[in-house]
């Protein structure tokens, strides 16, 4: 048997092959394990739906998406869009966001390290030669549910569990992690800005930038573009 063949049957419900000994004992322990990673990694879905609904969707998606490599710290980034799609869940449809709050949280813990930008500079430096971008751990989510606050009621969160709709920002500078709503055209600073545009003029029309800026500074969420 073909190792792509292998690792298919282990996460199926098929028979398991002929003379593969303890072949049913490895699946459990596979299947255990990969198990475990999803309920760490979402925990405030796991607790929005229930262990039992969860251990079974989770069997459910790993047929459908198994491991890719042996580093599992970031297994299961393909569940929020699967959850989109999984019937028994279409009753939820707020769900996916919540899961790709705590998958965009995972990311934010393991993304490289960068200093963030000393709002001072801003004053220091000419406006239109400085180059910002976002800081590695960035993440910015834009939802069409009160997923942010839905997840802060599931994750002992009370600071935010009024938060509405629309965009959330994830940054981990000097290795702490934070949440939190940001104001329309966050999202659209950050996109610009990635591609090198001047801070003048990432910043979109009809957009409060006094908050855009304070919520960018506050959260860590930039860093200074090295000089090429």
């Amino acid at each position: 048997m073909s190792e792509p063949a292998f690792a298919a049957a282990v996460l199926s419900d098929a028979p398991p092959p002929v003379g593969a000994d303890r072949f049913e004992v490895y699946r459990g322990s596979v299947t255990g394990a990969l198990t475990a990673t999803l309920r760490e990694a979402f925990p405030a879905v796991r607790r929005l739906v229930g262990d039992a609904f969860f251990d079974a969707m989770a069997r459910e998606f790993l047929r459908a998406h198994p491991p890719r490599s042996p580093i599992m710290a970031l297994y299961g980034d393909a569940l929020p869009g699967w959850l989109a799609r999984f019937a028994p869940l279409s009753a939820l449809p707020w769900l996916p966001e919540v899961a790709a709050i705590e998958q965009a949280r995972r990311e934010a813990t393991h993304a490289a390290d960068a200093v963030s930008l000393d709002p001072a500079r801003l004053a220091e430096a000419d406006p239109d030669a400085l180059r910002l971008a976002p800081h590695p751990s960035v993440r910015l989510l834009r939802t069409r549910y009160p997923a942010l606050s839905i997840w802060a009621r599931n994750a002992e969160r009370p600071d935010l569990e009024a938060a509405p709709a629309g965009e959330v920002l994830i940054t981990r500078p000097a290795l702490s992690l934070q949440i939190a709503p940001a104001p329309n055209g966050t999202a659209d600073t950050l996109a610009a800005l990635s591609q090198g545009t001047a801070l003048g003029d990432a910043l979109p029309q009809g957009t409060d930038h006094a908050a855009i800026l304070a919520c960018l500074f506050s959260a860590g969420a930039l860093i200074e573009r090295p000089m090429p």
